[in-house]
């Protein structure tokens, strides 16, 4: 397994790596040419945020897996390719919680007390201590945007200076904010009651400019800002005509919408204060980060489970283990879906009934609509694209849920309409590990999903299932397991056949044309 690990990640890091047998091969930043040169040979890429994984270098990486970035922003990178291409990206949101944190209030007390613009001044050999007159931080309110981990850490260390701490996000409830002394608001009220505002969002095509001049316009006057997220979030030219005209006091900036900071008018400003990106930049946080990046590697290639996935719905380690089996049984039945159905495929909904509800189901829809669209896919499909590639092809998913089923303690029940008609397949576990098909369409049975099957739809009259069996056995075919569903006597049935050796066509085309026989189809799981 090759990994190439870019922006000199620390060494502790790639020192996992190597022990687990990986090749490693270290670079320092990669333009974006030399990277897409680079990739084609490599499984595994680690970078921090100085080299940008763009879309050719994806296309390029014939055979990638897996991107980890050892740091919690992945704008460097593009997601949406590698996800097309079914390859996993994974990032480090802890590791450098406390860095950014400690970093951002750093700036925050640095803005009140002028004390980047006071120590600049007494190397040049002033002394004016009328003029760096700063303002206390106690009993003033701060407003956080985005009480994640960074934003919940900050209002900690604001909470023990005495400060009052409002909170904007809309993805975060109550409880969790009040662990943190943050009082949860809408954005209007957190701009007008605010005296400082710190941001910390991911940079989305939501959260892009969300700062801009009317929402300035709407902060208190003397308000002071800090962004260590990323730039773009706060509009910089809206940010320095607040300035300009007093609107905001200061500003403390660690990242800009170009790094390095292109609008120098709003660094060189007199109340600003700049940093170059120094919110991660701790001995203890590099190390965090690329330990942290390399284990996550390392479980990934020899597990399958990639922990901090980007593009994969969040799932724990252990969580992922237990739902395994589960996982499995859903990725079979949309294989047995595709072989079973006629026509375009135009909508899967997939009822989940019972004790699998304890499962993460986006993941097991995922893994349905991998075994659903695999075969004909054009780019090897995984849990990371399945759903891409589903969007992609129009093809509408839904979920449903229900607590429970009447004769099962688990069911997984896919609906595969295409704009031939709708044929529903289900599936269970008995006991531990025992996966079953149980149902499809009309007919009810027990079938293994396993190996080579055949399926058969049949009129309910004897010596059907004693020709199909003859007719195999005269052709080396020998089956292995059986069951059967019928409607009612002597109405229409489905038998269902696993077979130690495949059907081959000429012989699935002799059954078709037995008396009785109303279709037959292979399937192989």
């Amino acid at each position: 397994m090759r990994i190439l690990v870019t922006d000199s990640v620390a060494p502790e890091g790639v020192r996992i790596l190597r022990e687990a047998g990986f090749e490693v091969e270290e670079r320092g930043k990669l333009p974006p040419g030399e990277l897409k040169a680079l990739i084609p040979t490599f499984e595994g890429l680690i970078v921090r945020s100085a080299t940008k994984v763009s879309a050719d270098a994806i296309e390029a990486a014939r055979c990638l897996k897996a991107i980890g970035r050892a740091g919690a922003g992945v704008d460097t990178i593009d997601v949406e390719a590698a996800t097309r291409r079914g390859i996993v990206v994974m990032n480090t949101p802890g590791g450098n919680t406390i860095s950014t944190a400690e970093h951002t209030f750093s700036l925050l007390l640095a803005l009140s007390r002028n004390i980047p613009q006071a120590n600049a001044s007494v190397k040049r050999g002033e002394w004016d201590r009328k003029r760096y007159i700063g303002v206390e931080v106690m009993g003033k309110t701060l407003g956080i945007i985005g009480v994640g981990r960074v934003g919940r850490e900050v209002a900690l260390r604001a909470r023990a200076f005495g400060m009052r701490v409002l909170g904007y996000d809309p993805y975060v409830t109550l409880d969790v904010a009040s662990k943190a002394g943050v009082e949860l608001v809408d954005l209007e009220r957190l701009l007008t009651e605010s005296d400082y505002i710190s941001v910390h969002t991911p940079k989305t095509e939501n959260t892009y400019h969300m700062l801009s001049y009317r929402e300035l316009e709407r902060c208190k006057r003397g308000v002071r800002m800090i962004n260590c997220a990323r730039g773009g979030i706060v509009d910089e030219e809206a940010l320095l005509g607040a300035l300009e005209s007093g609107r905001v006091a200061g500003v403390a900036l660690d990242v800009y919408e170009q790094e390095p900071p292109q609008n120098r008018a709003l660094v060189e400003h007199p109340n600003v204060i700049c940093t170059p990106h120094l919110g991660a930049s701790t001995v203890e946080a590099q190390v965090n980060v690329a330990v942290q990046i390399a284990r996550q590697m390392v479980e990934f290639f020899r597990t399958g489970m990639a922990p901090n996935a980007v593009n994969l719905p969040p799932v724990a380690p252990e969580v992922f283990r237990k739902s395994r089996q589960f996982l499995e049984l859903a990725e079979k039945i949309g294989k047995l879906q595709a072989q079973l159905s006629e026509g375009r495929l135009l909508r899967i909904t997939v009822e989940y009934r019972g004790e699998v509800l304890e499962h993460p189901t986006s993941l097991l829809t995922a893994a349905v609509l991998k075994g659903a669209l695999e075969e004909s896919a054009e780019v090897p499909l995984n849990l990371v694209n399945a759903s891409y590639i589903a969007r992609e092809r129009g093809v509408q998913v839904e979920e449903v849920r229900y607590s429970e089923h009447r004769d099962y303690l688990n069911l997984i029940a896919v609906y595969y309409r295409t704009d031939l008609g709708e044929r529903v397949v289900s599936g269970t576990i008995f006991g531990r590990n025992d996966p079953r098909i149980v149902r499809v369409d009309e007919y009810h049975f027990d079938a293994r999903p396993e190996g080579e099957m055949l399926f058969c739809g049949n009129e309910d009259v004897p010596g059907v299932i004693g020709r199909i069996g003859t007719l195999l056995g005269s052709h080396g075919i020998n089956i292995a397991r059986m069951s059967w569903g019928r409607e009612q006597p002597g109405g229409k049935a489905v038998t269902v056949l696993n077979l130690d050796q495949p059907v081959p066509d000429e012989v699935l085309e002799e059954i078709k044309a037995q008396p009785h026989i109303l279709w037959a189809k292979r399937a192989r799981l």
